[in-house]
């Protein structure tokens, strides 16, 4: 067996964070593996604890010690903001409390728990921990109504109602902010996450290095790299992770203190392969994680249908049409008409201060390609001074963007409060004309010139839907991304879409547009 060694080579810039290239240039004779076992007879309580991924434990404490503070705040104020002797207990309102600030919240607790809203593979990422935690709250409510029934006890609806809502309110915003607080940590300070050794053949691993690691706020850390093709395939190349063949994987897990083994592409598809390594792990307290190769695939659309013990993985189509699709239109036109009588206001304050800075037509009108490549005028706040199409034959040569938009961070054609107008994204208000008339979307991928090309390839996918003001390309880095990176996006967008995930990107827009990350 061998052992692939790597060597310093230099430092790489990532993301503005400093990571260690390596270069895989020589091996080592290492002595033959033992053999893998099949399984270890332990007790279901009898569990490893975890040498190094312990970030969850005292993360999971704090979200039961705020999600009971939270349940009981909630009953202490429903019960102050009605009357005490409608609530019920009004003959004991010791053991009213008791029941109403103790139990109850208690019962909150143990249900979350039941509901695996503190399960550690659900926290920090993902919408399955809010979904869980709606779950509970669902199961509260019939709880509480069917002991209430059986015990006829005379309850007031009203201080019930609020209790039971604004509990699970409290809660949600509990579980956001604490989210909130574990990103801030993951991607300032490197900590409270997995830390992962990649199996599978070496261009594999680096494409799953790449995905994971795109993203500091999930949590996840490749460590290492243990290749199933021998030294000969990465010999010669670099890699930022030390890369290793040939060695015991528990073993080689515990050497590098990681905690999940993910197993990447081809090396999950060997007939007993995988099956063997998850018997190997079972008392290690090592999770084990696949990887298939599916890229740019939501978890909605993937499901696992066993079939005589051979889980398939089943594809769905993307949702372009059906209910869901207008019930999406709807809401994007009732949301924009809503809009636009709420900022009106804003609109004339704009209006007049663009007139100020520049004589000329307060908004700025240009055909953009839509959905089914049918074209329209877009609607935008003219940041720009007047004569800016015919300056910009001579400033195409200064353009910061690799795709069909011209993009300049110091754009001298943009007026002081035209470059205001754009930091804030205030220039894109005026789009809700366009979403009402029913040209665009709320959210979707951003509407190209109509002039820029033909949207050949699989640039075309993104007509398959409306455009829209924001996308998941605004909230991901806007103009400082590149062409073929925002391309990528936009279609994960078009096949991946849901009205949940409309209310993520419209939630992140917030944050982005406050941030002023990317706009210029």
């Amino acid at each position: 067996m061998d052992e692939v060694t790597t060597s310093l080579q230099r430092p790489v810039t990532n993301g503005g964070r400093s990571r260690t290239v390596r270069h895989v240039d020589s091996f080592e004779i290492q002595p033959p593996a033992p053999p893998s076992h099949n399984g270890v007879p332990r007790s279901a309580w009898a569990r490893s604890r975890r040498r190094v991924s312990r970030w969850h434990r005292p993360y999971t404490a704090i979200l039961v010690l705020l999600d009971f503070a939270a349940a009981a705040f909630a009953s202490f104020t429903a019960i102050r903001a009605f009357d005490q002797a409608r609530a019920g207990f009004y003959n004991d309102p010791t053991w009213f409390y008791t029941v109403a600030c103790v139990l109850l919240p208690l019962g909150w607790v143990a249900i979350l728990w039941f509901n695996g809203s503190y399960d550690r593979r659900y926290l920090g990422l993902g919408p399955d921990e809010f979904k869980r935690v709606l779950r509970a709250g669902v199961a509260v409510c019939a709880t509480v109504s069917f002991l209430a029934f059986a015990t006829k006890t005379d309850l007031s609806r009203y201080t019930v109602g609020t209790a039971l809502l604004l509990a699970l309110l409290l809660i949600l915003l509990v579980r956001i902010l604490a989210r909130f607080v574990l990103h801030v940590i993951r991607r300032n300070v490197g900590r409270a996450g997995h830390r992962m050794v990649l199996v599978g053949t070496l261009p594999e691993c680096l494409e799953v290095y790449r995905q994971v690691t795109r993203s500091p706020a999930a949590g996840l850390v490749p460590v290492a790299i243990h290749i199933t093709d021998g030294y000969a395939a990465a010999r010669g190349m670099e890699t930022p992770v030390p890369v290793y063949t040939g060695r015991d994987i528990l073993a080689l897990v515990r050497e590098v203190g990681g905690d999940t083994i993910a197993v990447c592409g081809s090396a999950s598809a060997e007939p007993g392969e995988l099956r063997r390594m998850a018997w190997q792990l079972e008392g290690s307290g090592v999770d084990l994680a696949v990887a298939p190769q599916l890229t740019d695939i939501a978890g909605p659309r993937v499901h696992i249908r066993p079939i005589e013990g051979l889980p398939l993985l089943h594809v769905e189509e993307p949702t372009l049409s059906g209910p869901a699709l207008l019930a999406k239109n709807l809401l994007d036109r009732m949301a924009a008409g809503l809009g636009l009588l709420m900022l009106l206001p804003m609109f004339l304050a704009i209006a007049v201060a663009i007139r100020i800075s520049d004589p000329g037509p307060v908004f700025f009108r240009q055909p953009r390609v839509g959905h089914e490549g049918r074209t329209f005028r877009v609607w935008k706040f003219r940041t720009m001074y007047v004569d800016a199409e015919e300056r910009l034959a001579s400033l195409v040569d200064q353009n910061e963007t690799d795709g069909m938009l011209f993009k300049m961070k110091q754009d001298p054609r943009v007026f002081p409060v035209g470059r205001f107008l754009r930091a804030s994204s205030l220039d894109e208000l005026p789009q809700l004309i366009n979403v009402l008339k029913g040209e665009m979307s709320l959210v979707g991928p951003r509407p190209l010139p109509a002039d820029d090309g033909d949207f050949l390839g699989d640039v075309r996918r993104r007509l398959l839907v409306k455009p829209g003001i924001t996308g998941l390309w605004q909230v991901s880095g806007r103009s400082d991304l590149s062409w073929d990176e925002a391309v990528r996006l936009d279609l994960y967008y078009v096949d991946n879409w849901s009205l949940a995930y409309d209310l993520s990107i419209l939630w992140r827009t917030v944050g982005v547009v406050l941030a002023r990350k990317g706009a210029y």
